[in-house]
């Protein structure tokens, strides 16, 4: 029998779908971008294109999913309820094995946008990185979260910091950067299909929000289309501005490249300082959703036992000191050059 939410939540349609632009739009459009250009040239564009018909299908199931079945615990649970605890549980750990290895590159790409603003390199983007994964480490330890009015504010300013960078850089494209077209051959595409699917997770995120619209058999598909049609005109404008301004370079910091084109250096200098800021923001909520799905799979025996000790903590320690070594482990890799800025982003792919 199909469970149908309670009515009486504050949720209206143009809040659900500021909601929904901002579980999916976050950090990864300041550098997916140009990785995907890096990995494929101008022939990137099919990747993008390619995504969104199929992330369309996946955001309308999702939404679907939020009015039959109304729960918390996200995709993990859907699983769980279709197909059993264990699949649950390993659907869970894979959701925490991408985090873990995104928060490190989260905090990269804030290291990245320092590091073009000084002149410098990897070096200085990675020990930046390092310091912006501590900061929020300790942030979390002591229970400092950001509120929810916070993080939505910060999603809303970097969908208008996309919206005024492609604006300003759409007319001062290079027609001559789209030749050649695929630059590395067909098969890039491919490869820059799988840098860009970090830029399409979160469709599931507010179907578990089902519960907080006023009318959620009306009201979330509805909010879900319109956020939809607002990523699609973003990505769409994102992808011809960072192949018109940036193919054929090396950056990794597109929107301050796109930003440059319109307001020149001081552009630039607050497109690094917003970078800095969301990155630390999203880092935030990332390790703390972590930590705590880390001890919620501890505390049902899919993980050690040990990491469910501290549970009962507003954001569990004992999963956060895992999170750290690894995170210290993956830039320190990078520092050695053993690894490279995109293989961190495919790994969370």
């Amino acid at each position: 029998m199909t469970e149908q939410p309670e009515s009486g939540g504050h949720l209206g349609v143009l809040h659900g779908a500021a909601l929904y632009v901002g579980s999916l739009i976050g950090p990864g459009v300041l550098l997916v971008p140009a990785l995907a250009v890096q990995a494929a040239g101008p022939a990137s564009v099919i990747g993008w294109a390619a995504l969104l018909v199929l992330s369309a299908p996946l955001a309308f199931t999702f939404a679907a999913l939020g009015v039959r079945m109304p729960v918390s615990g996200g995709v993990a649970e859907y699983v769980r309820a279709g197909f059993g605890p264990a699949a649950g549980a390993i659907t869970g750990g894979w959701f925490l094995t991408a985090v873990v290895i995104g928060a490190p590159a989260v905090s990269l790409i804030g290291g990245l946008y320092v590091a073009d603003l000084t002149g410098s390199g990897t070096v200085v983007a990675a020990s930046v990185g390092l310091g912006i994964f501590a900061v929020v480490l300790v942030a979390n330890i002591y229970g400092l979260r950001l509120s929810s009015r916070l993080q939505l504010a910060a999603g809303a300013t970097l969908t208008l910091l996309i919206a005024v960078a492609v604006a300003f850089a759409l007319p001062s494209r290079s027609a001559d950067n789209w030749h050649p077209f695929a630059p590395h051959g067909w098969l890039a595409v491919g490869t820059a299909a799988n840098i860009l699917i970090w830029l399409f997770v979160g469709w599931e995120a507010v179907a578990q929000l089902a519960g907080e619209f006023e009318q959620p058999e009306t009201q979330l598909p509805r909010a879900m289309a319109f956020a939809f049609g607002i990523v699609t005109v973003l990505y769409v404008g994102l992808a011809v501005a960072t192949v018109g301004v940036t193919s054929g370079s090396a950056s990794k910091v597109p929107l301050a490249d796109l930003m440059a084109v319109g307001f020149g250096e001081p552009g630039r200098r607050a497109t690094t300082v917003l970078a800095v800021a969301l990155t630390m923001g999203t880092m935030n909520v990332y390790l703390a959703g972590a930590a705590k799905l880390a001890a919620s799979l501890a505390e049902s025996g899919s993980l050690p036992a040990w990491l469910g000790r501290d549970a009962h903590r507003s954001v569990p320690r004992r999963p956060l000191i895992v999170i750290a070594i690894v995170g210290v482990a993956l830039l320190v890799a990078l520092l050695a050059g053993i690894s490279s800025t995109s293989d961190l982003v495919r790994a969370t792919s």
